[in-house]
């Protein structure tokens, strides 16, 4: 009786114990605690602290040993597992890292035992369904949901249509969010970002628009969806509008400066990228290693070497992808001594490279011309750090060759790799030859190309590039013919992008009307005959062969 007394005390001391926790080495210790006490505990006692102990231990999905600790538990529980129990794994388990027991199987064996699920129970069971994108699953725990009559919670609906939309099925999603009695936003951000995931785009603009509540996930959802999808400007254009809200609710943090520097990025609009870099100083917002990636990559592409050092220089911490970002400002600015001697200070810091920072690597060389030090590069990389070359490395490696004029090497290369070599790879071996004016390698490797995809006009294209350049203007008329017999032309307009006071504007060839068209090729023509007439004889090739391609490109 005594003993049994003192059960409640310890029991909370116990729990007490638990609940302040912060590895799982001092869990193993109360758990040795708890199976010394046992005895005094009694049966009940020691099943609900082992319970309380489980959900401890579930509740760092992030650590592979404590889930591992977790299941275990589980198995060993002196009593059935509780409601509880069953929702704290499969809780854990639907993060779809780490699983040590899958939350489906879970769920069947919850139901076998005759415990009935809750509202907390389905949320995570479709979470799982979209790590691994099962919608036959999902649909069929809807049909559990509407039999236990859970339809109405908005938490479970919510977690329905991220489950839909992640699954593809936007369609279901946007049945489902047009019956909830009652929707939060949650449940409009959910919408929202299933337009995003699903390309979407100008539908979850409208929907956007649609909205009366928005919150800061509302406008990064919208601005990071929209820079994924290559329209970057329009995801200026929405950070310029959430600025103008004056919204002391609603404020730019740091994934909406990330997202806008990218934006400026792919823009080229270096004083925008400025403009959002000072705000970022002066909203005092974390400078964390994702920003100051997406800013040295900003300044690199925008041609400010200096600023993407500086922004390397400045940034607390590091990781392989910062380093990376800045080998490659290095790399595509033509500075390879630079991008090796960072690579030194890398492994300095013990920072490992990866396939990335490799095929960086490899771009200065080709960049720079150093055909030595690429073949040197891309030996150490397999022998040193044991890293398989990839089609992205062998590419650099026939770019880097083939600008060298080492055709012969570089056809030795691709007939030596171990995989099947893509359009890259050939692609960069025809863009040397375009280089060096080589009619033979050039035919061939076009031919090839265009066999694997004859709708491809880049192709047919860099061919004529070749033959123009060979004064072959006979194939350059045949090659043009053959694309409009076939219907063969870009499906993406020709534009270009300068950035005038702080306003980015854009040129593309689809906005051109035909009139103003018809007028380019006029002035092209005369530009030509009037080439011909003042220049001597002997460029007169050269220039047929620059006015051909220039009139080719243009249509």
């Amino acid at each position: 009786m005594g003993g049994h007394a003192n059960a409640l005390p310890l029991t909370t001391a116990l729990a007490r114990l638990i609940d302040r926790c912060h590895s799982l080495r001092q869990l193993q210790q109360i758990h040795a605690r708890i199976i010394v006490a046992r005895p005094s505990l009694g049966h009940d006692a020691t099943a609900a602290v082992l319970t309380r102990l489980l959900f401890a231990s579930a509740s760092s999905p992030s650590s592979s040993s404590s889930l591992h600790y977790a299941a275990v538990l589980f198995r060993r529980l002196p009593a059935a597992p509780t409601l509880f129990a069953y929702n704290a794994l499969i809780r854990a388990n639907s993060f779809g890292f780490c699983s040590h027991l899958n939350p489906l199987s879970l769920y069947s064996q919850m139901l076998s035992s005759g415990v009935r699920p809750d509202h907390l129970t389905f949320p995570f069971l479709f979470r799982y369904c979209s790590h691994i994108l099962d919608s036959v699953v999902g649909q069929s725990l809807h049909v559990h949901i509407l039999w236990l009559g859970f339809h109405t919670d908005v938490y479970i609906q919510n977690s329905m249509i991220h489950m839909y939309a992640t699954c593809g099925l936007i369609d279901c999603a946007g049945k489902l969010f047009e019956v909830m009695p009652l929707k939060d936003i949650v449940s409009w951000n959910s919408m929202l970002i299933g337009y995003l995931r699903c390309g979407e785009l100008d539908l979850a603009l409208d929907f956007f628009l649609g909205m009366r509540e928005r919150n800061v996930i509302t406008w990064n959802s919208i601005i990071t969806g929209f820079v994924q999808a290559g329209r970057s400007r329009e995801a200026l254009d929405l950070f310029h509008e959430m600025l103008i809200l004056h919204d002391d609710n609603v404020k730019p943090n740091k994934v909406t400066v990330s997202s806008v520097v990218s934006a400026c990025s792919s823009l080229g609009a270096l004083d925008q990228g400025k403009w959002v870099h000072g705000y970022l100083k002066k909203q005092s917002l974390e400078f964390d290693v994702v920003i100051g990636t997406a800013l040295i990559d900003m300044y690199g592409k925008c041609g400010c070497v200096e600023r993407a050092i500086e922004v390397f220089e400045k940034m607390p911490k590091k990781d392989v992808l910062a380093w990376t970002a800045m080998i490659l400002v290095f790399a595509v600015h033509g500075l390879a001594e630079e991008a090796f001697a960072l690579l030194e200070q890398m492994e300095r810091h013990r920072v490992m490279p990866n396939h990335v920072t490799f095929g960086a690597l490899l771009r200065a060389c080709a960049h720079s011309g150093l055909v030595e030090k690429g073949l040197w590069c891309f030996d150490r990389m397999k022998a040193t750090y044991l890293i398989e070359p990839q089609p992205q490395h062998y590419a650099c490696m026939v770019d880097l060759l083939g600008r060298a004029a080492l055709f012969e090497e570089a056809e030795r290369l691709i007939r030596s790799m171990p995989m099947e070599p893509d359009s890259f790879v050939w692609g960069a071996l025809l863009g040397a030859c375009r280089m060096h004016g080589n009619v033979e390698v050039g035919e061939r490797v076009a031919n090839y190309l265009i066999g694997l995809d004859p709708q491809n006009h880049a192709f047919y294209i860099t061919l004529s590039d070749i033959c123009a350049k060979a004064k072959r203007f006979g194939d350059v008329k045949r090659i043009r013919s053959f694309m409009e017999e076939c219907g063969i032309r870009k499906t993406t307009p020709g534009c270009s992008m300068i950035e005038v006071d702080g306003q980015v504007l854009e040129f593309s060839a689809k906005r051109v009307p035909k009139d103003l068209r018809n007028e380019i090729e006029w002035v092209l023509d005369a530009i030509n005959v009037e080439l011909r007439y003042n220049f001597p004889h002997h460029d007169a090739d050269n220039l047929q062969a620059e006015y051909v391609r220039l009139k080719f490109h243009q249509t």
